[in-house]
């Protein structure tokens, strides 16, 4: 419940490198997400060049950070569930990150991703969903004010 709890999108990152063994036990964690009908739709682009981040046209504070995960969705292979397939295993990389004491912000690049494509040579049938800037944080975002679960949460009916 800690990581669920304490993770923020965070907008600034130290330059301090994240190491290799902690970025594939991250990426781990997406490998053994579920997924409908046990497609595994999902691929996973790790940019570490900064010129490459830099041409991805992605906001300036998240190129700035050590790494960026570009997270993808095979449309051939579950046409139908792709999006929420990576999502699922998207959402797996952010609190394991968050475990680790690395930040990460979703950013949602569904349908805007033709720069990102180009640059990362990634084939047509296959759609950028999310990207996250990936490394040690560099601010702390506190809490921000949610829904109250009588506002979310109906039993028996809506």
């Amino acid at each position: 419940m800690e990581v669920v709890r304490t993770r923020r999108s965070i907008r600034r990152y130290k330059p301090d490198p994240v190491p290799d063994e902690i970025l594939n036990q991250i990426l781990e964690t997406a490998r053994i997400a579920p997924s409908a009908g046990h497609t595994q739709p999902w691929h996973f682009v790790v940019v570490k060049d900064p010129e490459t981040k830099k041409k991805l046209c992605i906001s300036s504070w998240a190129s700035d950070a050590p790494v960026v995960i570009v997270g993808c969705g095979d449309a051939e292979v579950s046409s139908r569930w792709f999006m929420v397939d990576l999502a699922i295993a998207f959402e797996h990389i952010v609190l394991a990150a968050t475990n680790f004491g690395l930040g990460t912000c979703w950013m949602g690049k569904l349908g805007i991703d033709e720069t990102i494509k180009q640059v990362l040579d990634i084939p047509e049938h296959i759609k950028v969903v999310a990207v996250t800037p990936l490394g040690y944080p560099a601010e702390t975002p506190g809490p921000k004010v949610r829904k109250s679960m009588s506002e979310i949460v109906h039993y028996e009916n809506f």
